[in-house]
């Protein structure tokens, strides 16, 4: 028994060597074998980037006035709650019901505030007619006594003088007394008449704050403007806002009621590839709800200012991209894949940039058990121009092969090599031919120009190989 399991194992082992050489002698041969040819045609320069179906246009749904509420002193609430997001709804349909629970605290006090006031007037009411009554009361007594005095003047014609003279100073006395007093009563019932006019006042007013929050609180069930589909505002965040999030006095947006008749596509396109973009340049989108259907757009607006999200350390920068066609299964904030075409060249050869290596500073490509240097150009996503180096339809290696360690590399002439480099400005004389004490010269853009001899003496216009600075500056 242990002897045939000791064969039992070792010829397992033995397969599974075996299985282990087959597939990795097969992976490398694929390897060797992967290769592709250079192509020549339409090379298209693009930046690809995911966005987010958003209107155009749409109707605001707004909560109660921010004017009454900072009279109310509110600076924000919350959404108790809200019809789901995309739901359709006809015009004056229900959308939403916000917290009035901070209201119906102000409601209450003021309503304490207006029964204050409303007391206040009653008392001051009663306290004004008592005031005047008794001074009514005090005015006609002293025309009584004063009746009485003017009786017993008419009376002592036939008394003494000092007795006349007695009682008459008793009438001039009784009679300046009523003077005074119908005085003090002119000044009571105006303070009277001022006194309820300012209670009557505070309680019109506290009234009249009653009555508005009681206004208020009917603006806190939301309502649509007119039909459409509800699509919840997204806050600083990012989320969108459905129950139980705050909205501020000062933005009282609680949704919005889009136009889905026009679309746009929002997206962000990293600090490295947004010089490549610019407004007017074609896009094609597609949306991932619904694979292999596309749509035509075209780049509408570049942000100037770039931006960071949140939860990521790049730069970003908004581009709405419109789109061009309608279909009713657009919907907002479904996702896209957005495609700007940021440059077009008719004839050029390309591959796949996986062909091309880097060593040191010079570009290559595996092909014929040699590394051919090539001169690269623009580059996509995928693929990558060729300028030099390589022929149409010449085969090349996608992944370099196992021997291509001890390959060659051919390296491109000089001259062509040469071509390719970006090149100084330099100016040279075209002859040596003088009108006027000028001299003839070609600039950089292969303009002719005129220019002072002595200038070129000084190290202006000249074609200074050695690149010195002008003698001026040095």
């Amino acid at each position: 028994m242990k002897r045939k399991n000791v064969i039992t194992i070792v010829i397992s082992l033995l397969v599974f060597i075996v299985v282990i050489w087959y597939f990795s002698s097969s992976t490398d041969g694929d390897a060797e074998t992967l290769t592709t040819k250079v192509q020549r045609g339409e090379f298209v320069i693009d930046v690809t980037t995911t966005g987010e179906l958003e209107a155009r246009s749409s109707e605001k749904i707004v909560g109660p006035n921010p004017m009454e509420l900072r009279n109310a002193r509110i600076w924000q609430y919350r959404i108790e709650d809200i019809v789901p997001n995309g739901t359709v709804v006809d015009s004056g349909d229900w959308v939403a019901t916000l917290d009035r629970s901070d209201l119906e605290n102000k409601i209450k006090d003021q309503e304490l505030e207006v029964e204050k006031f409303q007391t206040q007037f009653t008392k001051t009411q009663l306290d004004t007619t008592m005031t005047l009554r008794s001074a009514r009361d005090e005015l006609v007594n002293l025309e009584f006594t004063l009746e009485d005095k003017k009786i017993v003047v008419d009376q002592s014609i036939y008394e003494p003088p000092a007795t006349q003279r007695q009682v008459k100073l008793d009438l001039e006395k009784t009679q300046r007394t009523y003077n005074q007093t119908l005085k003090n009563y002119s000044l009571k019932l105006e303070k009277a008449k001022a006194d309820m006019k300012e209670v009557k006042a505070n309680l019109a007013k506290a009234q009249r704050k009653l009555d508005e929050f009681n206004k208020l609180k009917s603006e806190f069930v939301i309502k649509a403007p007119k039909a459409g589909m509800v699509n919840y505002k997204r806050g600083y965040d990012g989320k969108k806002q459905g129950v139980g999030a705050q909205i501020s006095a000062w933005d009282n947006v609680v949704a919005t009621l889009p136009n889905l008749s026009a679309m746009n596509s929002k997206t962000y396109i990293n600090e490295i590839d947004i010089s490549k973009v610019a407004v007017g340049q074609k896009a094609e989108i597609e949306v991932d709800a619904f694979p292999g259907k596309q749509f035509s757009g075209e780049v509408f607006e570049v942000a100037n200012m770039g931006e960071q999200l949140p939860n990521s350390n790049a730069k970003v920068f908004e581009v709405i991209i419109h789109i061009n066609e309608f279909d009713s299964i657009l919907r907002p904030s479904m996702t896209t894949k957005n495609r700007i075409i940021t440059n077009t060249i008719a004839d050029a050869l390309y591959l796949p940039i996986e062909c091309v290596h880097i060593d040191d500073t010079v570009s290559f490509v595996y092909k014929n058990s040699e590394k051919q240097q090539v001169i690269t150009g623009e580059s996509n996503d995928n693929e990558i121009i060729i300028k030099a180096g390589l022929k149409n339809n010449e085969e090349v290696y996608l992944v370099a092969p196992q021997e291509a360690v001890k390959w060659k590399m051919v390296f491109l002439p000089d001259d062509v090599v040469a071509k390719y480099k970006t090149k100084k400005d330099s100016v040279k004389a075209v002859k040596p031919e003088k009108k006027d004490g000028m001299i003839k010269i070609k600039g950089p853009d292969g303009k002719v120009m005129m220019v002072d001899p002595s200038q070129m003496k000084k190290g202006k216009h000249s074609g200074n190989k050695r690149g010195k600075r002008p003698a001026k500056n040095r």
